[in-house]
């Protein structure tokens, strides 16, 4: 890849690619009858893919115990370089018990197809409900992030990985631009500042009015809305890109914003995930990160800035990604647009504060979200996917 010098460099200083070679991809295949399988779940598919195309870097494989102890207590890999969420490949005892460290293991999806390879090099048991209080913040089982993981194995396989082939995304294969691909079109646009947003809610008008804000700042906007998997009540993958492209049709410079999708699983873990989102974006070229209300967070597990809070406990050096940090918006009734408490003038009650909730559970109601949630265009097509009827 030829690599523009002004850009940032890649988290670890080295873009990461365990994609197999043709060579490499032909030896595994004609291994797949007697290697000892291991089948992944949607998360552990999406994190073999990040990890693969070097979304992930500098991590070439599921974490071994000393990088996942220092994760989970300190926020860094063993090395003591800042990374803030466990990435690991968890199974059950029975399955673990068989595997021989230092052997190959095939890796299956859950159609038991064959897409990985995992050279084994270490097996742990780990504490649960420590992962649970330092990285989620709570014991709580019905924070979706703690249900994943009291739901998953006690053991956890360790070792690189190889991606068997990169297959073109089943529904948005126009998106699927991987890290090494957004670092050149940036080159190729001339962008030197990039800010990143990461989203997996339709964008309501309060978004719209922190990213143009981000926009007069910087050379241009990675919008990298999450399609992996997020909570069964979360708006559909398809429906959020439909309402991004009408957005970025009728009210954004096109030649100023990039959408692109990002294939990770949602982990709702609040201020740990704020900067865990920022560093992928970094791995992707961005320079910037727009952190804002209640980042990544569920419920009322974190406070309303506890996300921007925490790049303090960083050196800026450290973390090699500048995090933007905006108060919440709303919208004033008083001047008729959007602001924050910083630039409005209005009274509690002038505010009209938005959010992907109560947009959701708007449209639950059967209701329109108004214009002052959402452009008419993006509610009309929210509406249809929710089977609403929209007034003439």
């Amino acid at each position: 890849m030829s690599q523009n010098p002004d850009a940032i460099a890649p988290h670890g200083g080295q873009l990461v690619n365990r994609i197999a070679t043709p060579e490499q991809r032909a030896e595994f295949l004609s291994k797949a009858d007697f290697l000892p399988r291991v089948q992944l779940d949607d998360r552990a598919v999406s994190d073999l893919e990040m990890i693969a195309i070097g979304a992930f870097s500098p991590l070439t494989g599921f974490m071994n115990q000393e990088d996942y102890d220092r994760t989970v207590t300190e926020m860094r890999l063993a090395n003591g370089l800042v990374w803030s969420i466990p990435i690991t490949l968890s199974v059950s005892k029975e399955v673990a018990s068989p595997l021989q460290e230092g052997g190959l293991i095939r890796l299956d999806n859950s159609r038991g197809e064959f897409i990985g390879v995992l050279q084994l090099t270490q097996k742990y048991h780990y504490d649960k409900t420590r992962e649970a209080i330092k990285v989620y913040r709570t014991d709580d089982v019905k924070h979706p992030g703690v249900q994943v993981l009291y739901n998953q194995g006690t053991v956890h396989l360790a070792g690189d990985i190889w991606l068997l082939q990169r297959e073109p995304h089943p529904q948005f294969p126009t998106y699927q631009i991987d890290p090494a691909a957004s670092r050149q079109l940036f080159q190729d646009k001339g962008w030197k500042t990039i800010v990143g947003f990461q989203t997996r809610n339709p964008i309501h008008r309060a978004h719209e009015y922190i990213q143009k804000c981000a926009l007069e700042i910087v050379d241009g906007l990675f919008l990298h809305p999450l399609v992996g998997a997020t909570k069964e009540d979360d708006i559909a993958a398809d429906v959020r890109m439909r309402c991004y492209e009408i957005l970025l049709e009728h009210y954004y410079p096109l030649d100023r914003v990039s959408l692109a999708i990002n294939p990770a699983a949602m982990r709702y873990a609040g201020p740990r995930e704020a900067i865990f989102h920022a560093l992928v974006r970094k791995n992707y070229g961005c320079t910037h990160f727009i952190v804002g209300r209640d980042h990544a967070g569920v419920g009322d597990y974190y406070g309303t800035y506890d996300a921007q809070y925490i790049f303090d406990e960083f050196e800026p050096s450290e973390l090699g990604i500048v995090p933007m940090k905006f108060e919440h918006a709303f919208y004033c009734t008083r001047t008729k647009q959007m602001a924050t408490s910083k630039t409005s003038p209005s009274r509690p009650e002038e505010r009209i504060h938005l959010s992907g909730t109560k947009v959701r559970e708007m449209l639950r109601r059967g209701e329109l979200p108004p214009p002052e949630f959402s452009r008419p265009e993006v509610a009309a097509e929210l509406a249809r996917a929710m089977r609403i009827e929209v007034p003439a």
